[in-house]
């Protein structure tokens, strides 16, 4: 029987869930202050949802776009853990671009704010407003190169 997304996970059902070792996590721990799973009487550990979702996130960053133990640091200092974790389960930027652009052709700014906060749900609104002034920009890079290729 499978638990609910709810329920805590003991370190082995994390490891499987994450296809990871079990003392890879236990490294982590050490490496990233933000992973602190409860622990029981005899040191037992037991990972909450979002503990799980922040090492998916840490693995995501390490395994998939090949960040070092610092670089992950560094971004969970400037970023936060919610940050990681919506990195780790997050869309990319390809899928929400077709929005951008959509709302960039309307001209609304309310949908444009809209699909940058699909995409990094976490950021503050300072770097949501750069990361929606480089959206714009790439976008206008697209009509510009698509021009010239009709030409």
């Amino acid at each position: 029987m499978d638990k609910s997304p709810d329920a805590f996970r003991t370190i082995s059902e994390a490891a499987e869930e994450l296809d990871l070792p079990q003392h890879v996590l236990r490294f982590w721990e050490t490496r990233f202050n933000t992973i602190k799973p409860l622990k029981r009487g005899g040191g037992r550990r037991y990972y909450r949802p979002e503990d799980v979702m922040l090492l998916r996130g840490i693995r995501h960053l390490l395994y998939d776009q090949g960040f070092t133990i610092k670089g992950v640091q560094r971004i969970l200092k400037d970023q936060g853990s919610r940050y990681v974790i919506a990195v780790g389960e997050g869309k990319p930027l390809e899928d929400i671009l077709p929005m951008i652009e959509e709302a960039e052709a309307v001209g609304d700014e309310a949908e444009i704010e809209e699909a940058v906060m699909l995409a990094s749900p976490a950021l503050d609104r300072e770097s949501r407003d750069k990361l929606s002034d480089v959206l714009r920009e790439l976008l206008e890079c697209k009509r510009i190169l698509e021009r010239a290729r009709e030409t």
